[in-house]
């Protein structure tokens, strides 16, 4: 699509994938599945799985079958689970394009509809999480059964999903050994195990080999909620270029609410991207990055543009960098008193995503 402002999301695929096989020399032998829910955390689903596709990377998990549907009219021929609650005639869509259906809860089971095409499911288990997933042993041996008794249906897998793997070591070791022992406890040919999410996998993977795959979501994008692990390539730049200057005068205000007042002569600069882009009201009084230096966000932020302060270096040439350099997306977590993950699912489709490969 053609881009008639400034303002623009650079993905870095080189890094997207140093990252993958930084990972993948972690685990070992184990597969990788890339998460690419939420259009890739924001990055471009398409553009991403083409990326690692062509690297011969074949399996994804999305959350919504929408999702595993967009993927599956561009690439006929990848592994595609959806792990999200899918149920009735959706359950029906997913077998005729071949997507695997995540099976949470009794209610998708009786709601399994006659189907002409072999449905693959796994199985959740709820370790503690308490979001999705059978909880009770008794449970999931009638899960498994009633599952193993339809022809139709092929139980390929089995997982779960830690929730403290990233700041609670206890908590993530419960969940463990719940579901080692949930295993233990029942005697089924899985050909696909699988616990780890990001951190985790990083972190504990190789110490136990039970599991044959992992879920590599948040770091396949170079950022963590964990310390220490410089090895992850930033992925997502945000940046613009200004699109007018104005001089102020002492006591001159700006923007709505007039919340700024000059102090001093002034030069600010109007920057072409806003709340509708997802860089939303609260990052006033933060920074941006021009040439290196910082340089501060004045006024309140309007739906399509915002104000800097700016000296008289600054050219309308000049890339505007609001995050993914100097200020890093984990700063503007900080600033907005959120995570990572929030801020570049955040930035809408709106601003257009450019691919450096």
């Amino acid at each position: 699509m053609d881009r008639y402002r400034e303002t623009v999301a650079l993905i870095n695929l080189n890094h997207l994938y140093q990252n993958y096989q930084n990972v993948q020399k972690l685990v070992g032998n184990k597969t990788i599945i890339p998460v690419v829910k939420a259009n890739a955390y924001g990055h471009g689903a398409i553009e991403v799985v083409r990326y690692l596709h062509e690297r011969k990377v074949d399996q994804y998990a999305v959350s919504l079958l929408e999702e595993a549907l967009e993927l599956r009219a561009e690439f006929p021929d990848i592994k595609i689970m959806c792990m999200g609650v899918i149920e009735g005639e959706g359950l029906k869509i997913a077998s005729k394009n071949d997507i695997v259906v995540t099976i949470s809860n009794f209610d998708q089971i009786q709601s399994i509809p006659k189907m002409k095409s072999r449905l693959t499911v796994h199985l959740k288990v709820d370790t503690g999480m308490n979001r999705l997933g059978f909880k009770d042993l008794n449970d999931i041996i009638r899960a498994i059964e009633l599952l193993d008794d339809n022809p139709r249906i092929h139980l390929e897998g089995i997982f779960t999903h830690f929730s403290t793997a990233d700041n609670d070591k206890s908590y993530y070791d419960m969940q463990l050994q719940k579901f080692q022992d949930i295993l233990s406890r029942i005697s089924y040919p899985f050909e696909q195990i699988h616990i780890s999410n990001s951190s985790s996998q990083i972190k504990y993977e190789t110490n136990y080999d039970f599991t044959t795959h992992t879920r590599l979501g948040i770091s396949l994008y170079g950022l963590t909620l964990d310390e220490n692990m410089d090895f992850l390539k930033n992925t997502f730049t945000l940046k613009t270029k200004i699109s007018q200057f104005k001089n102020l005068v002492p006591g001159e205000k700006v923007g709505y609410g007039a919340t700024y007042s000059a102090t001093d002569h002034e030069r600010i600069g109007i920057l072409p991207i806003g709340y509708a882009d997802g860089f939303i009201r609260k990052n006033e009084g933060g920074d941006v990055e021009i040439n290196g230096k910082r340089y501060l966000i004045i006024g309140r932020i309007c739906m399509d543009q915002m104000f800097i302060k700016v000296d008289d270096t600054i050219t309308k040439n000049d890339d505007v960098i609001l995050m993914g350099g100097i200020v890093s997306i984990d700063e503007v977590a900080e600033r907005l008193d959120t995570i990572n993950y929030e801020i570049i699912c955040s930035i809408t489709n709106r601003v257009p995503r450019e691919y450096i490969k």
